[in-house]
């Protein structure tokens, strides 16, 4: 599973922006990411959405949305923008009901996250519901701020659940073992543990 772990440079000549109003049946992936940040408490939601049956030699979208920014989505060397709001004529499924919890504290060098105690097995389940509601070939990732600015966590999970789930700390990834975080598991650089280090 691979995620951009930072938008493009679109400023020069080489990677226009076109500004629209809707990107077609990626509305639908458009609507579902901005209302999962804001259900998550997120800061940004990516998805990399797989070609279509009708085109299966079509290159995939990558869906980027994050606060206070508008939407981009890009296929191939195709850069989209639309306007944060904007209203979608599209339905969103319910959504996962993910726990307010406070920021993880994160370091990037040693992979320990402190956090609520179960907060990280919480997240990646509740962001392997939501991946289940995109292609079973697409992939999700969400982010969110940690104490540690520049540094965010974040889960990335493929809608079939045919893939470990992915962890991440900066620009640092940690595959986890297969079957977490149903299965509990000690072979994990993550560590889990409360905010207060004890």
């Amino acid at each position: 599973m691979s995620i951009p772990q930072d938008r493009p440079d679109v400023t020069g000549a080489e990677h226009p922006v076109d500004l629209v109003a809707s990107v077609g049946p990626l509305d639908a992936t458009v609507a579902l990411l901005r209302e999962l940040l804001h259900a998550a408490r997120a800061t940004q939601a990516i998805a990399v959405v797989a070609a279509g049956p009708d085109d299966p030699d079509g290159e995939p979208a990558t869906v980027d949305v994050e606060r206070l920014a508008p939407v981009e989505v890009t296929i191939g060397p195709h850069v989209m923008h639309l306007p944060h709001a904007i209203e979608l004529d599209v339905e969103v499924p319910p959504l996962p009901e993910f726990q307010a919890l406070p920021p993880f504290d994160a370091d990037p060098e040693t992979g320990d996250v402190a956090a609520p105690l179960g907060g990280v097995e919480h997240y990646a389940r509740e962001a392997q519901r939501a991946a289940a509601l995109l292609g079973p070939a697409d992939v999700l990732q969400l982010r969110w701020d940690t104490t540690r600015p520049q540094t965010p966590f974040s889960v990335t999970v493929r809608g079939d659940g045919g893939e470990p789930v992915v962890l991440g700390v900066g620009e640092e990834t940690f595959p986890m073992p297969e079957g977490w975080p149903d299965a509990a598991t000690l072979e994990t650089r993550i560590v889990d543990r409360p905010a207060d280090g004890r």
